[in-house]
């Protein structure tokens, strides 16, 4: 397995593999705590498992770790497809949330409880409004 710091130059196979599996996964509920097919995603679990299955890539559990773990900081205008994608709770201070870049200003994430894997943009006013950072791992 890789870890978040082995970069290569199969970096854009890797990601293009990531996103599509998050395509395959949409409609798959959100659970709280969830980290598979089976069970569901919350927003972090589904990362987890998209890079570790995916790629081969071991990310931290959580949004927060993630987001301060070893991988490359993006900015906004930079982004690549298979970039995770960090969000505050309508743009308050606190860490919230994690989905995946696609292309296009949109990303595949879990949302929350009652809600399923879905597509959202990032130039809706919410998400935009909460954008924080993001990071490559792939």
């Amino acid at each position: 397995m890789r870890h978040v710091s082995d970069f290569g130059s199969d970096s854009a196979k890797r990601a293009s593999k990531v996103v599509g599996r998050a395509h395959e996964l949409i409609g798959t509920p959100y659970r709280w705590g969830g980290t598979s097919v089976s069970s569901g995603f919350d927003c972090s679990g589904l990362l987890v498992y998209l890079f570790r299955s995916e790629a081969g890539i071991n990310l931290p559990r959580t949004t927060k770790l993630m987001l301060n773990s070893k991988g490359k900081n993006i900015a906004r205008h930079s982004l690549q497809i298979g970039d995770a994608v960090f969000f505050r709770h309508n743009g308050r201070a606190r860490l919230k949330h994690v989905g995946i870049y696609i292309g296009n200003n949109r990303f595949i994430h879990s949302p929350r409880t009652g809600k399923s894997i879905r597509i959202d943009s990032l130039s809706n006013a919410y998400w935009s409004k909460s954008y924080l950072a993001a990071k490559r791992f792939h």
